[in-house]
């Protein structure tokens, strides 16, 4: 009898991650009648989940992420999607070419073919005060946590457009929203930044960074400002910081070398496959000049019809093999 923990369940194809890209996999995995197992540690939808509004997604002229991830999601099920809850721990391809996915449910998955979607984490400032402070004024979702601080004047650190477009859903809650980059120039969209600049409610504050968050019984109180060009130091008091400065791309449940850019983001040829025969990645944690909603799906798209040739090439490859193995 095998043992709960042990248990293997064999797949066409493992898709690791439940976003825009792992759904869009689902979908047509689906569609190509390939056997299929989504892994998602959480909700359906992955970081659309933490956006607020979706505007340049075509269709759509206007739709919350949440709305969107549902619709997705839909769709994906509608064509037989199989989506488990549960955080993978560790992909590794075996000597027969097959893969094994093991998650944190001891649940132990195998497929000749893998696609991951797992996105990344959002990246720390790494100041003191940020870990104390988490979950008491310390934030890294504005969706999540913007309605805990209505009326209040708070943080928001980076220069990209995930940090603009937050700090302008995050007026709708505060009073005041200072945003914070450590240059001069932001890197965000021209629109983006036009809106923020724009907001009678938003403070831009260049060329500092912080070196401290500082609060007590009740949370986050001030933050310790350097300038970047005098060294001068100074308080900012805020009952609120949300972090926008990046995330680093979960490609560390790999267990075996693959070709990757000094950022750990993976790179893939055009058929969204690894260095790895049978790994194929998709979305926000492959190598890329942008990474947006359109970009993820666009990715999964390419990645579950290569995914489809490969099979046949791996059966046909069986089969003439006088042994029967690839």
């Amino acid at each position: 009898m095998t043992d709960k923990k042990d248990e293997k369940i064999n797949y066409d194809i493992i898709i690791v991650g439940g976003g825009p890209a792992g759904l869009c996999a689902a979908m047509y995995s689906g569609r190509g009648m390939l056997d299929a197992l989504v892994i998602e540690r959480g909700l359906p939808g992955g970081e659309l989940l933490n956006t607020e509004l979706i505007e340049d997604y075509p269709g759509f002229e206007s739709i919350l992420g949440r709305d969107l991830a549902e619709k997705m999601a839909d769709h994906a099920k509608k064509f037989g999607a199989n989506i488990v809850t549960d955080t993978v721990d560790a992909i590794e391809r075996k000597e027969d070419g097959e893969f094994e996915v093991r998650t944190q449910l001891n649940k132990v998955y195998h497929a000749p073919t893998v696609i991951i979607t797992a996105g990344g984490t959002p990246i720390k400032l790494g100041v003191p005060g940020e870990a104390e402070y988490a979950g008491r004024g310390v934030s890294y979702c504005a969706v999540c946590d913007g309605a805990f601080f209505k009326g209040d004047t708070i943080a928001v650190i980076g220069g990209g457009d995930a940090a603009l477009e937050e700090a302008g859903y995050l007026t709708r809650y505060a009073e005041k929203v200072y945003l914070i980059h450590r240059r001069d120039e932001f890197r965000g969209s021209a629109l983006l930044q036009q809106r923020a600049f724009n907001n009678p409610k938003i403070e831009v504050i260049r060329s500092k960074v912080v070196e401290a968050i500082e609060g007590g019984p009740s949370g986050t109180t001030n933050l310790k400002l350097k300038d970047t060009k005098t060294g001068e130091m100074s308080d900012l008091p805020v009952t609120g910081v949300f972090i926008f400065i990046g995330f680093t791309p979960n490609s560390g449940l790999i267990k075996e070398h693959f070709e990757h850019d000094e950022g750990g983001y993976i790179v893939t040829d055009w058929n969204m496959m690894t260095s790895i025969p049978g790994l194929f990645a998709a979305g926000d944690l492959r190598v890329q000049l942008t990474r947006q909603i359109t970009t993820a799906v666009g990715d999964a798209t390419t990645a579950v019809i290569a995914v489809e040739k490969y099979l046949a090439e791996r059966k046909e490859s069986k089969a003439a093999s006088p042994l029967g193995t690839a």
